[in-house]
């Protein structure tokens, strides 16, 4: 059996993937579930699972920072990132940050089973429709305007475009609130943006957030 640990700040998704990867006949348990980063690093030495598979979008750590630290355990599990966003600075970030695999909630049912196999596998896995976008985005130069970010700033930028303060910012991230100042200057430096809101709409703009 593959032991699965599901992490979404919505209850109902987790039971709904749940439901789906525990059908009769699979090879895969689910061995516990968190709605958050910080959970499934509390939980981590109960389960010993082999596999994660995260949302990006949650509160606290949020899903990139819970990347990092997972990537600097000595036991850390392979992660699947199963994530809403589209916009291709999202699986770039990912796979950066330590993940093995992106799968879009767009993907069809049975495209969740097959990654988590390939992933407890060792292999790499990205569903077919987030391959093809991140190739064009090479073929064609419309690289986002994020990737000129570095992973922190990106992190920093995508709780700034959803509101939240430098002071909630830097307690979620573990960070001096100058710190977070730092990173708002140069986030807005290098996506010529003049205030928060500007911000917001870069984001709405490339789907780095949804309205």
């Amino acid at each position: 059996m593959i032991r699965v640990v599901l992490v979404d700040d919505h209850a109902v998704v987790r039971m709904g993937f749940r439901m789906l990867l525990q059908a009769p006949g699979s090879e895969i348990e689910v061995v516990g579930e968190a709605a958050d980063g910080e959970a499934l690093l509390k939980g981590l030495p109960q389960w010993q699972p082999e596999v994660v598979v995260m949302d990006l979008t949650m509160p606290g750590l949020g899903g990139l920072e819970t990347l990092r630290r997972l990537r600097a355990r000595d036991d850390a599990p392979r992660v699947l990132v199963l994530s809403a966003h589209e916009d291709t600075a999202y699986p770039r970030r990912a796979l950066n940050a330590g993940a093995q695999g992106f799968v879009s909630k767009r993907s069809a049912p049975e495209t969740l089973p097959e990654a988590i196999r390939a992933v407890a596998q060792g292999k790499r896995y990205l569903d077919a429709q987030t391959a093809q976008a991140l190739a064009l985005s090479q073929l064609d130069g419309s690289a986002s305007p994020f990737d000129a970010l570095s992973e922190r700033e990106f992190e920093v930028f995508t709780r700034l475009a959803r509101g939240k303060s430098v002071a909630e910012i830097a307690e979620a991230l573990s960070l001096s609130p100058s710190t977070v100042g730092t990173h708002l200057y140069n986030i807005k430096q290098k996506l010529n943006a003049g205030n928060q809101a500007e911000l917001t709409l870069l984001a709405l703009r490339w789907g780095v957030i949804e309205a």
